[in-house]
């Protein structure tokens, strides 16, 4: 019996719809590819850095209690606003804090957009003046161990959302949470100093 013979090339053409839909694609991958590398140079050269907020400085003003349960407050409170970008300035909107005792919220926080131009930083300083706040007996407890022990607490947590445009990256859009104990030495109403900022340490 004779050996088959096998015929290469004998099969159908390629339709020519089908080289073309590759030659496509084939500038598609080339595009993507040309396209992260401009962005991964670009980051490299303009090394974008997230604008961010930083608590400086606090001052307790006025802590009064009463031996009915009533605490009146007021604190001013400094807030650093960063743009550390060298090449692109930064726009802060939608800015709101809210300060806090123990669970008890005492006042919102809030600032208009603004911006911050390359390479500056704003500072805000916040005069917060609470109305006679009723506490309840386990808050009471706290501000008079807090009295006796020469240090309270105070919680200040918000956010702010930030959009600077870098380059070929284009506008990017973040956002800043601020999540502070504010501590003080009622005696001499002193600050007494933590790290607290939007940015990682």
């Amino acid at each position: 019996m004779p050996p088959r013979k096998l015929v290469v090339g004998s099969g159908q053409k390629t339709h020519p719809l089908v080289w073309c839909a590759a030659i496509i694609c084939v500038f598609i991958a080339l595009a993507v590819i040309i396209t992260g590398v401009c962005v991964f140079v670009g980051y490299l050269v303009i090394h974008p850095r997230v604008p961010a907020l930083t608590v400086t400085d606090a001052h307790l003003d006025r802590l009064d209690f009463s031996q009915a349960g009533v605490m009146d407050v007021q604190l001013t409170i400094f807030i650093r606003a960063e743009n550390h970008n060298a090449k692109a300035h930064a726009s802060f909107s939608h800015t709101s804090f809210i300060l806090g005792f123990h669970d008890i919220d005492i006042a919102e926080l809030v600032a208009y957009p603004f911006d911050v131009s390359k390479n500056k930083s704003i500072d805000f300083n916040y005069v917060v003046q609470s109305s006679s706040i009723p506490l309840q007996p386990r808050d009471s407890d706290y501000v008079d161990r807090s009295l006796k022990e020469d240090k309270i607490r105070f919680d200040l947590k918000g956010s702010s959302r930030t959009q600077w445009r870098v380059g070929v990256l284009g506008s990017i859009k973040a956002w800043c949470h601020l999540n502070c104990e504010l501590k003080f030495h009622p005696s001499n109403s002193s600050y007494i100093y933590s790290y607290c900022s939007s940015k990682s340490k």
